[in-house]
């Protein structure tokens, strides 16, 4: 029989369909599964509505068949099937979707939705996937309403045959002969019982009806410890119905926690999981999960957040990262969409306003859910914020702070009352009377920071003083500016609640008088403080270190050391000495009887103001040898 050769297209078109448009070849499968779907479901359809045809959801199903001498693999269904022209339409024509016109026309019929009739297929397209693996493809198919039979065969861009054929059922058989393989490509793989059992459990695992496939194993003899058997036995390869597709009531912790743990091969049941249905705008089902730990990567450039995306049950991408913030990056899950604007290999997503509805809807879940968890499982949210509290401050930092409105309620610092975890809207809730500013200090650790000073000093006031650990706390709390109507403030730099207007007078008084002897001990310590001053409120301590200016000191320490930075970014230091301190009066008595010891003690309260600060000496050396020779006197 003549050869025709494909409508409308040509034969460059033709080959890019066949080796461009799809990432990875093992799609093949995918695609044509759908099609053996979408053609159960057309038969169903229709026995809605033809009382002549008598068939249940249950009857349909789809086959494989791997055949290695052979080097084939069939895929075959008993849906609809396809008459002669069908054949010639569907398969003849390139992009020629007929699953795209029945959703058109009968596919919106009330009975069919109602019945939930679901084609996945769009483009007409996905069945010439079936050339990346093979170098000749036979379709033989037979229709629901017909007596005759018709073999389609092809073996590319050449063009295509069809003549009839003997077939006794209904449906669909696609016969695929794989190509030889290569020392790069081992197409024999897709004849093996393990690959194609992985691939139908990775793409089309909720596809509706049974996949099914002969499976040849080798088994102990029932009664015998050492003498085995070959058993053949039909093994249904999919579980056709998405644990998200269950009543909520009907799912047990244990099923999910057990879906969790094979789908994103963790040891560990998740700390919380959630579930959203969304009908309307963007229609879609949602089953997101929050991980007890994070993953080893997960903090390095290595690692890839998104959730799955399927669309009616099959999976079109492995990670869609445009369905989550970053700062919601540890989410893992997956999301469930018939109404995707898909590209056309069905791999990725365009960028429309489904997607961003639905990303929008996710984000809004997931805040929702960890607010009640924050307030009805506390220890469980504060567990959740030692893992991913680093990236909830992030996400308020990035984006000049757009996000801010969003996670600033979720945000958990631990305070210098208890040392405990507190929340903004907490800290807020119990400031002292006539308090207007929120307090914070940083450091390396909480107890480091509850031994400056400048902290000591406000909670001897009677303020509360958030403790800032993380590198990107302190920048985190500028971007936010306030909260609640109050600001924030660092003790180390912003004092003004700590003094009294009187203090505050008699300091000025105080600098001014001795701003000769302060200018001296600052010229003594070198370019290394901006300012050198007197002050009240340490307590017990001689000396402090504070900064002019929106850089602290703990600012300056992360952006000295990342990558790049090169130390020339500095805070304006401002050396604080305790007036009411016994060293006050002994640096008074040596500028006036000598300068030279005074040079040596600057340094050294210099010296001795960066530790308490966690600032590293530029020359401890010449610091231990002032130290001792000050004892040796």
């Amino acid at each position: 029989m003549a050869k025709k050769q494909f409508k409308t297209e040509s034969k460059k078109l033709l080959d890019m369909m066949i080796n461009s448009i799809y990432t990875h070849r093992e799609i093949f499968l995918r695609e044509l599964i759908s099609n053996a779907s979408d053609a159960c479901d057309k038969l169903h359809y229709h026995s809605l509505t033809d009382s002549s045809l008598t068939v249940s959801r249950e009857d349909l199903s789809i086959r494989l068949a791997p055949d290695k001498e052979a080097r084939t693999l069939t895929i075959s269904d008993n849906g609809c099937g396809m008459t002669k022209d069908e054949l010639e339409s569907n398969l003849g024509t390139i992009a020629k979707s007929g699953s795209l016109a029945f959703k058109e026309n009968e596919g919106k019929d009330e009975d069919a939705q109602k019945n939930g009739v679901d084609i996945i297929g769009q483009f007409g397209v996905g069945f010439y996937s079936a050339f990346m693996v093979a170098e000749r493809v036979v379709v033989e198919s037979r229709a629901w309403n017909a007596d005759e039979a018709w073999r389609w065969e092809s073996t590319g861009t050449d063009g295509y045959t069809v003549e009839p054929t003997e077939k006794e059922t209904r449906g669909t058989t696609i016969t695929l002969y794989l190509k030889p393989d290569t020392d790069e490509d081992k197409y024999s793989e897709y004849l093996e019982t393990y690959e194609l059992t992985e691939l139908v459990k990775k793409y089309s695992d909720y596809i509706r009806y049974p996949i099914k496939m002969e499976v040849t194993e080798e088994k102990l003899k029932e009664g015998s410890t050492d003498e085995y058997e070959t058993v053949t036995s039909d093994r249904t390869l999919n579980s056709m119905t998405p644990i998200w597709k269950r009543a909520q009531s009907e799912v047990k912790d244990e099923e999910y926690a057990a879906f969790y743990q094979e789908k994103f091969y963790d040891y560990d049941s998740p700390a919380k999981v959630i579930r959203q249905k969304s009908e309307g705008g963007a229609t879609y089902e949602a089953l997101l999960f929050i991980p007890k730990h994070a993953p080893y990567d997960y903090y390095s450039r290595d690692y890839e957040k998104g959730l799955e995306l399927y669309s009616s049950g099959v999976m079109i991408m492995e990670k869609c990262k445009d369905l989550l913030p970053d700062y919601f990056g540890f989410v893992k899950g997956l999301v469930d969409s018939a109404d995707l604007s898909l590209n056309i290999s069905r791999e990725t997503l365009q960028h429309d306003r489904q997607l961003r509805a639905i990303a929008r809807g996710i984000e809004r879940k997931i805040t929702t859910e960890l607010k009640k968890m924050l307030e009805g499982e506390r220890d469980a949210y504060e567990e959740f914020f030692r893992t991913f509290g680093l990236q909830l401050k992030y996400g308020v930092y990035e984006e000049y702070g757009a996000h801010k409105d969003t996670l600033q309620d979720l945000l958990l610092f631990i305070s210098t009352k208890e040392k405990k975890y507190v929340t903004l809207k907490e800290y807020v809730d119990r400031m002292a009377e006539g308090q207007d500013k929120i307090y914070f200090a940083s450091g390396e650790t909480v107890d480091k920071i509850c031994l400056l000073p400048q902290v000591e000093a406000a909670v001897a006031h009677g303020y509360e003083v958030l403790c800032l650990t993380d590198d990107v706390d302190e920048f985190a709390l500028q971007m936010l500016r306030e909260y609640s109507g109050k600001a924030f403030a660092n003790v180390c730099t912003d004092t003004d609640g700590l003094t009294t207007e009187e203090e505050k007078a008699a300091l000025k008084d105080e600098n001014e008088k001795n701003a000769e002897i302060l200018k001296f001990v600052k010229d003594s310590i070198g370019d290394a403080v901006h300012e050198v001053r007197f002050t009240a409120g340490l307590g017990s301590h001689p000396v402090c270190l504070s900064t002019e200016g929106n850089l602290s000191l703990g600012m300056e320490k992360v952006l000295s050391k990342m990558p790049g930075g090169d130390g020339s970014v500095k805070a304006q230091t401002v050396l604080e000495i305790n007036r009411d301190h016994s060293i006050a009066a002994k640096i008074k008595a040596l500028y006036v009887t000598n300068q030279t010891k005074l040079a040596e003690v600057a340094k050294i309260l210099w010296a001795q103001a960066c530790l308490i600060s966690g600032l590293t000496i530029d020359n401890p050396s010449e610091v231990a040898d002032l130290v001792c020779n000050l004892l040796a006197e």
